[in-house]
């Protein structure tokens, strides 16, 4: 009789195996994000080299449509240090108790002070604006028969020198600037249209960003509430205060930047104004404006205001447009060697070659406003680069001189 082997035994009637849960690994998580970044930016890189015209023309849309929104955010900051100046002030000597009342005052006067400014310029600058260009325009016949007998009497004056080549450039460049200047002078009429409707449309973006820079200024605290909650919901708990500095002194250079930079172009166009009454050169007020605006461009901003001005002033007199370009010279050397150190300080701190690159990108991307927010925005950029590079090596331990 066979012995039979012990065996278990199985349960037929056992219930099936339940399926595992699947469990979050942070691991594979975060090979998740890298590849999800990777392909993100790999596609954005494409896009951008195979077809670069589209990609600008799509961001320069993007920024028409929010431009009243971030024209309105960037008059909240250059509001924002005059509101907390008022707002010390009447909270100190005028010792109102009230910090909402105190608060409401200062953005009421700020924004009469802008108010009186743009009233000012409506009143007395843009009539005397108007009235240059109508007389430069007036007189192309006059200044046109002045600058060629200038050019035509130069071998009299200068028996000695050869004078031809120059001759022949006049006679065939002259003519055509004057008839470009007439054909636009002729068809300034059909282009009031155009300027009218470009004009309410740049009235009705300002009342937005108007109301969206009251908002912003009213609101404050409501707003840094709302970023804390960003920050706390998405940032580890320990990174918070440093979070919180970095971001405020993101916010120091940009906003120092901006207020430094129209102060400092506000006394430039002064200057001008004042050397050219001094000087008695004609259209101070018109080239003093130019020179003032352009020069919140930096490096460039000078010179593309000094053209303008060389151009007219050579079709009126040489010696004028040439007494203009060294005071524009002498104004940019000061500007750039005093003036500017002493409002700015070292609120850029980007070498001439980042500026100028940065600049060009601004222009490409957003024109003139673009030359001129590209600055403070690639200091910041620089800010928070330094940061991370100086973490890394931090992190692995190298420290260079």
């Amino acid at each position: 009789m066979k012995q039979e082997t012990d065996r278990p035994m199985t349960d037929s009637t056992s219930a099936p195996e339940k399926p595992k849960k699947f469990l979050p690994n942070n691991q594979y998580f975060t090979i998740c994000i890298y590849v999800l970044v990777v392909v993100a930016v790999s596609s954005l890189i494409v896009r951008v080299v195979m077809t670069p015209y589209a990609v600008s023309n799509g961001l320069r849309h993007i920024l028409g449509v929010l431009m009243p929104f971030l024209l309105g955010i960037l008059i909240a900051f250059i509001l924002n240090p005059l509101i907390n100046r008022l707002i010390r002030f009447l909270a100190g000597p005028v010792k109102i108790k009230n910090p909402r009342v105190c608060k409401i005052i200062a953005i009421v006067i700020s924004y009469l002070l802008v108010l009186g400014v743009i009233v000012l310029c409506i009143l007395y600058i843009i009539p005397q604006i108007i009235v240059s260009l109508t007389e430069i325009v007036t007189n192309l016949p006059k200044l046109y028969q002045l600058t060629y007998d200038f050019f035509d009497n130069l071998q009299d004056r200068f028996p000695n020198a050869d004078v031809s080549e120059l001759q022949h450039m006049v006679d065939s460049v002259l003519p055509d600037l004057i008839e470009s200047l007439r054909g636009f002078a002729t068809g300034l009429v059909p282009a009031i249209y155009t300027t009218s409707v470009a004009i309410a449309t740049g009235l009705l973006n300002f009342i937005i960003s108007i109301i969206v820079s009251v908002y912003m200024l009213v609101d404050k605290k409501g707003l840094q509430r709302s970023m804390k909650r960003l920050l706390y919901s998405f940032v580890p708990t320990r990174h918070i205060s440093r979070t919180m500095d970095v971001l405020s002194e993101c916010n120091q250079i940009f906003t120092n930047f901006i207020v430094g930079k129209a102060i400092d172009s506000t006394i430039i166009g002064l200057l001008c104004f004042i050397l050219m009454q001094i000087f008695r050169m004609p259209y101070a007020l018109l080239l003093s404006v130019i020179v003032g605006i352009t020069n919140m461009i930096p490096y460039f901003g000078p010179f593309i205001g000094a053209v303008p001005g060389i151009i007219i002033l050579l079709i009126n007199n040489p010696l004028t447009a040439l007494g203009f370009a060294v005071m524009v010279f002498v104004l940019q050397q000061f500007d750039g060697l005093f003036l500017g150190p002493k409002i700015l300080g070292g609120t850029v701190g980007l070498k001439p070659l980042w500026i100028i690159v940065s600049i060009t990108l601004g222009g490409r991307i957003a024109g003139v406003l673009g030359m001129f927010l590209s600055v403070p925005v690639a200091a910041v950029l620089r800010y928070l680069l330094n940061l991370y590079l100086e973490f890394r090596l931090q992190k692995r331990h190298i420290k260079l001189k």
